[in-house]
């Protein structure tokens, strides 16, 4: 899913390419993008794009006249910069929105359809809005008063957007690589210098890749969108050494997810427990690096 570092190179490029220009159309490729029917989208025709904006995970076009195009990438949309017209329907495609000098199509790998696409009026985009913290704006006691809203894993507290806005799978394993925190400390359990580290740890993190892929951005439209970068410390990089200490790098996989970790800089040596298999292995399932080494030689 493009989370905030994403989602800010996609408004680099697109500033250029629509911002203070009309929007001629909207090309709909598949009718289940569309999840609001007042006003229609026809009313999105021939306004021009005032400003861009970022809300949350999702990329807002605020057009004259008091109304938002508000898209919503979820985990597979990606944006592509095409010539004018560019068909949509089939393989993906599902939407695209002209301007005079090109067009935006809007894809989605696989079968799932879970983009979306609102219109609204401005008083209204605050109901899209799952009110989450602003990291790069925050000072220290907000982060710590929104971490303690309610006790979870610190990796689900990051990616609740509840809690804080645009962070996803990708960069909360980054995060707290960078904290030197387990994914499966709880919240409420963090000490204070714990949960200052963490606050560092994100700022600086969302930041430095914020100014990397804006700055790609502003050179050519990002047309493959990652959730696995060159130069994540852990993220994607099972079995791989950790840049730090050199250990492999170890995950938990979880539904369409999972967690990446260091077992030496995050979990003092111990690896965490991937729910079905420690449940099917139950005392059998290895503790640390060496008892999971000794296994694989048997």
């Amino acid at each position: 899913m493009p989370e905030l570092p994403d989602i800010l190179a996609y408004l680099a490029a697109l500033e250029p390419r629509v911002a203070g220009r009309k929007l001629e159309a909207v090309r709909l490729g598949s009718p289940f993008l569309l999840r609001s029917v007042s006003p229609p989208l026809a009313e999105a025709s021939g306004r021009r794009v005032v400003r861009l904006s970022r809300l949350g995970k999702r990329v807002v076009f605020e057009l004259e006249g008091g109304l938002r195009l508000v898209l919503h990438l979820m985990i597979a949309g990606r944006l592509h910069w095409k010539a004018r017209g560019a068909k949509v329907g089939g393989r993906g495609a599902l939407a695209a929105f002209d301007f005079e000098d090109g067009s935006l199509v809007l894809t989605e790998a696989g079968t799932k359809r879970r983009a979306s696409l609102h219109l609204v009026r401005d008083a209204e985009v605050s109901h899209l809005d799952r009110g989450g913290l602003e990291v790069l704006d925050s000072d220290l006691p907000a982060f710590r008063a929104a971490l303690a809203r309610e006790n979870h894993t610190v990796k689900r507290a990051l990616t609740d957007p509840r809690l804080f806005s645009g962070i996803g799978n990708a960069y909360s394993d980054e995060i707290l690589h960078r904290a030197r925190l387990s994914p499966a400390r709880l919240t409420s359990r963090l000490s204070e210098e714990e949960t200052e580290r963490l606050w560092h740890a994100t700022r600086k993190t969302l930041a430095e890749w914020s100014d990397r892929l804006v700055g790609e951005a502003r050179k050519s439209f990002p047309e493959k969108v990652t959730a696995f970068r060159e130069g994540m410390a852990v993220h994607g990089r099972y079995g791989k050494p950790c840049p730090v200490c050199g250990t492999p790098i170890q995950r938990i996989v979880y539904a369409e997810n999972e967690s990446n970790y260091c077992p030496t800089c995050q979990t003092g040596g111990k690896l965490l427990a991937d729910r079905a298999l420690s449940q099917l292995l139950k005392g059998d399932w290895p503790k640390t690096l060496e008892e999971l080494e000794e296994r694989k030689l048997r």
